[in-house]
């Protein structure tokens, strides 16, 4: 898209549908303003972008809609403090702010002709989803799709008409699960990286690309070094308060990069890189 002369301000949006995802998430569709800016603007598979509600304040979210349908901008925002808070008691037609795309991408040119293996908790189906479309839209590009992905219960699943069509199809493999047993649901319980565990993926020409809770990445992580999956072949993502987007105010550091430029998405590999010069 054409970037705005001050890279602090954001372009006008409206909002054109919102979604109720679980009980303290909501998804929302918006356009820019501008015919032209809508029609030009890019983005890759994993960028960001920042919401901004004016006389309240801004916040990052993934643009969780693939670059292969661009009738509208999607972002998925939880209900956990002031500015989401408002941001949740917005409507069809009302006016948002967006400076968006920022940092880095999930790099799929990297991943084609290999199997894909998708780990998601809870909103960190978000990213994983923005990926997931995308690959589905370039479906011949890409090997054996399987998503592992898991809530504390049936009702904080988001996303559930695409999960829907993800169990339906023959070319993917899903996998759901809870962390404990509940009314009615008779799939699979258990914490994500336990059923990891279990259903014990192979390594081979696989690369697997994990987001959700720090505590379930964490786990994540050691469970997938356990099945011998190298660290260039594990993605993942980070999240940080994010101030200024750009890489100016330093608030999201790792090591020498920062989360908001130089990610959100980082493979195993790098973070260890990265950490090892804090």
């Amino acid at each position: 898209m054409t970037e705005n002369k001050n890279p602090y301000l954001p372009d006008l949006a409206t909002v054109i549908k919102v979604i109720d995802e679980t009980p303290n998430i909501k998804s929302y569709q918006v356009i820019l303003n501008d015919p032209e800016k809508m029609k030009m603007f890019s983005y890759e598979p994993g960028q960001v972008g920042q919401l901004s509600v004016f006389g309240v304040g801004e916040s990052t979210f993934v643009i969780n809609s693939p670059p292969t349908r661009m009738d509208y901008l999607q972002f998925s925002v939880m209900r956990v403090g002031e500015v989401t808070s408002v941001i949740h008691e917005l409507h069809e037609g009302d006016q948002i702010g967006v400076r968006a795309p920022l940092g880095n991408w999930f790099p799929y040119e990297d991943m084609k002709g290999k199997k894909i293996l998708f780990i998601g908790g809870g909103i960190g189906l978000a990213p994983l989803r923005t990926l997931i479309l995308f690959m589905l839209d370039n479906r011949a590009d890409y090997g054996d799709i399987t998503i592992l992905y898991g809530s504390r219960t049936p009702p904080d699943l988001c996303y559930k008409d695409d999960l829907k069509e993800w169990e339906s199809r023959s070319d993917v493999s899903l996998i759901l699960t809870v962390d404990t047993e509940y009314p009615g649901w008779d799939k699979r319980t258990g914490f994500v990286p336990t059923v990891l565990n279990e259903i014990a993926p192979s390594p081979e020409d696989t690369i697997a690309i994990t987001c959700g809770p720090p505590i379930m990445i964490k786990f994540v992580l050691q469970n997938l070094a356990k099945l011998n999956f190298k660290d260039e072949n594990i993605i993942t993502t980070l999240e940080a308060r994010m101030k200024c987007g750009i890489g100016i105010c330093g608030r999201c550091n790792i090591g020498s990069k920062y989360i908001c430029k130089d990610g959100p998405v980082f493979s195993l590999a790098q973070l260890k890189e990265y950490r090892a010069e804090i």
